[in-house]
């Protein structure tokens, strides 16, 4: 049976607008404790959002989100499996994992149904959680995620993985002497000139491990790469075509590297044979593949969709 264990309750705000404060949970899961974030919301009996963060990424990925969800619901973010502070945990890895971790998770929490949602490879998984814990969730809300787009079919798994997600790949070999050292890295990437903010700041620092002058990222390459290959199988990639109940998909504007070509558009989403009754694709203009979540636009739009998904305000682009 699944417990759980309450660290402290971290009321570190990520600017001077206010952000919401956060607390910090343990859950335990096969192999050990999963560390949760959890924004509550100000009516106890609100509804709550369960929110899964990208292959690199921890928990603190979704703290714009939160800012912009104001209380109105409880939002839950876990670290992953082998990231952030749960990057202790061992495998098995793979996005079958990630699914069956949040299956647990909602139950030690005791959540109910819960709005879930996921961004890039947390959309991969969100679709699967939708698919293998239909009872877990009353709607589902993809974010730059969880669509099989194009990739090259000539490179190896890590060399394809390398290619996809660039910098933020690369640094989970790296070390860093300080922590002003891993902000300035961060602070070069494309995706953030002129969206840095306290939030992207905390969650980038979240992610450093060890001791200076070796700082380097939690994540564990070994369920990286898990989750980078599963990406690519049926079972994973052929989530969002089984889903139990209709979703919508937010997608950015621009890549990874703010390129002007992101994971998806329209040609690339009418290639994936979407049935649009189920999957509702929805552009977010402006965005690029982490300011959709991470920048205060992309992250009003997300919040305004988990808030109508939640039958907190109407629905509504």
């Amino acid at each position: 049976m699944s417990r759980t264990s309450q660290n402290d309750h971290t009321t570190d705000r990520q600017d001077s607008t206010d952000a919401p404060a956060h607390e910090e949970l343990r859950v335990v899961v096969p192999g050990g404790e999963l560390a949760v974030l959890r924004w509550p919301a100000v009516a106890p009996d609100a509804p709550v959002v369960l929110a899964l963060h990208g292959i690199t990424a921890n928990g603190l990925a979704w703290a714009r989100v939160a800012h912009h969800l104001a209380g109105r619901v409880t939002l839950v973010a876990p670290d992953l499996r082998g990231r952030g502070r749960s990057g202790h945990l061992p495998g098995p890895y793979g996005v079958a994992a990630h699914a069956d971790d949040m299956g647990a998770l909602a139950d030690a929490l005791d959540l109910g149904r819960v709005v879930l949602t996921g961004h890039s490879m947390g959309a991969f998984a969100a679709a699967l959680t939708a698919v293998r814990h239909p009872d877990l969730l009353s709607a589902l809300l993809l974010v730059d995620g969880g669509v099989a787009f194009p990739v090259p079919t000539h490179l190896e798994p890590d060399e394809l993985i390398s290619a996809v997600l660039g910098p933020a790949m690369r640094r989970l070999s790296m070390t860093f002497p300080d922590r002003d050292a891993y902000r300035a890295f961060w602070r070069q990437h494309p995706a953030f000139a002129g969206a840095w903010s306290p939030w992207v700041d905390a969650y980038i620092q979240r992610d450093l491990v060890g001791q200076e002058p070796e700082l380097h990222s939690s994540c564990r390459i070994e369920a990286v790469r898990a989750d980078g290959a599963d990406q690519l199988g049926e079972v994973v990639a052929g989530a969002v075509h089984r889903l139990p109940l209709p979703a919508v998909l937010l997608w950015a504007e621009r890549g990874l590297m703010d390129e002007p070509q992101g994971l998806y558009d329209e040609q690339r989403l009418c290639a994936a044979g979407l049935n649009h009754e189920r999957v509702q694709p929805r552009l977010v203009p402006g965005t690029n593949h982490y300011t959709i979540v991470a920048g205060d636009d992309g992250a009003r739009v997300v919040a305004h969709h988990l808030l109508a998904a939640a039958g907190v305000v109407p629905a509504g682009n």
